[in-house]
C-alpha cells in the first residue's frame, strides 16, 4: 500500500474515508489520497503511519510530522541514570479501576463479534489494565496525535477517518482533556461504532494542567456521563480517588513556587517521596460516594444507543455524597 508497508491491516485501510469530506481513499505514492471530486487532499503516510488529519478542523498540521519525529506531546529524552532515579521516586498515581474495567470491557466485546476491532483514541502509549485486549482474540486500532511505539496512525479525534458504523469498541483513556471539542470527539465515537458497539473513557476530573497548553477540559461524574447522553449505560464512576487527588494538589501546590526546571523537579521528587502513600487510601475509598465527589477521574463504559439520556434523568443518577442537594423525584 502507498509504495510503503502500512502499520495498519488492509482491512483496517480499506474502512478508512477522509476526515475532511468522508469519501473513500486510494493509494497514492506514499500517501492516501481523497477520491471527493471536490476536497482532494492527500494524506502522508510516514514510516508506514498515514497522518489523516482535517487541518480546518484541528489543532495539527501535516508540516507538524516529519519522518519518525513530532512536535507535539514529545516527551524530552532523559539520561540512563536520571531515568533510573526516577524510577526509585514512588509515584502519586493510582488507578484502581481500570484493569478491573478493561476486562469487563473485553468480556462485553467478546459476546458481539468473534474478534472484535477496536479503535483506541490516544494509543501511543499503553495504559494499564489494557493487557485484557492483547492478543488474537482482538484487533487494536492504536492511534494519536503523536508519533510513539504503538501508533499505527495519526488521528485527531474530531474527525475520526473511518466510515460510519465499522467499529466494534473506542477507547479514549486521558484523552478528552486535550481535545478542544469533546462533545464533537464523542459525537465522531458514536457514528463509527457499530450498532451495539461499545466505548470505555477515562477522563480527569480533579487534576492540575498536564500536557502543558494542550489541556482543556474536566468533567464530574455527571458531566462526563452527559457528554456520553447518546450511550446506554453499563456501569461508570470513579478511577482514580480522592486520595490521588490530594496527592497531586500537594505536588502542584509546591511546585507552584517556582518556575525553574531543576527547581520544579526537586519540589516534584519532594511531593512524591511525602506523599504518595495517599493513594493507597483509595483502595478502600473508590467506591463511596464522598470518593465520586472527590475523584481524581472518572470512567464511563457504555453501548451506543438511538436515544439520548434526559437531562432530568441524569440528575437522578447523581451518586455522591452530598444527600440534601440531591434532586427530588
Amino acid at each position: 500500500m502507498t509504495g510503503v508497508k502500512m502499520k495498519l491491516s488492509p482491512e483496517v485501510v480499506g474502512l478508512l474515508v477522509c476526515p475532511c469530506c468522508g469519501s473513500r481513499l486510494r493509494d497514492a505514492e506514499r500517501s492516501l489520497a481523497c477520491t471527493g471530486s471536490v476536497c482532494g487532499v492527500s494524506f502522508p503516510v510516514i514510516d508506514g503511519i498515514p497522518v489523516l488529519l482535517n487541518e480546518s478542523n484541528s489543532l495539527f498540521r501535516f508540516s507538524d510530522f516529519s519522518a519518525g519525529t513530532d512536535t507535539f506531546y514529545r516527551k524530552a529524552s532523559r539520561g540512563r541514570i536520571k531515568r533510573s532515579l526516577t524510577r526509585l521516586i514512588p509515584d502519586c498515581s493510582l488507578n484502581v479501576k481500570a484493569a478491573e474495567n478493561y476486562k469487563r470491557l473485553a468480556d462485553e466485546l467478546r459476546k458481539g463479534a468473534q474478534t472484535p476491532r477496536i479503535l483506541v483514541l490516544g494509543g501511543s502509549v499503553f495504559n494499564r489494565g489494557m493487557e485484557f485486549l492483547l492478543g488474537d482474540a482482538f484487533e487494536l486500532i492504536e492511534t494519536d496525535v503523536s508519533f510513539g511505539t504503538r501508533t499505527q496512525a495519526i488521528v485527531d479525534g474530531h474527525n475520526i477517518p473511518f466510515e460510519d458504523n465499522c467499529l466494534d469498541g473506542v477507547v479514549v483513556h486521558a484523552v478528552l482533556e486535550h481535545v478542544l471539542d469533546p462533545v464533537r470527539c464523542v459525537s465522531e465515537i458514536h457514528r463509527v461504532l457499530k450498532p451495539d458497539g461499545l466505548v470505555y473513557a477515562e477522563t480527569p476530573f480533579i487534576q492540575q494542567v498536564h500536557a502543558g497548553p494542550y489541556d482543556f477540559t474536566r468533567f464530574t461524574h455527571l458531566g462526563h456521563r452527559r457528554l456520553f447522553r447518546h450511550f446506554e449505560e453499563i456501569d461508570s464512576g470513579a478511577a482514580c480517588g480522592s486520595g490521588m487527588a490530594l496527592a497531586w494538589s500537594y505536588r502542584h501546590f509546591l511546585t507552584s513556587f517556582s518556575t525553574h526546571p531543576k527547581v520544579r523537579s526537586l519540589l516534584t521528587a519532594f511531593a512524591h517521596l511525602t506523599a504518595f502513600w495517599l493513594k493507597w487510601f483509595d483502595r478502600h475509598l473508590i467506591d463511596k460516594p464522598g470518593c465520586l465527589d472527590a475523584a481524581s477521574g472518572v470512567y464511563f463504559l457504555g453501548r451506543k444507543s438511538t436515544t439520548a439520556l434526559a437531562d432530568r434523568d441524569l440528575i437522578k443518577g447523581y451518586r455522591g455524597a452530598i444527600a440534601l442537594l440531591k434532586p427530588r423525584a
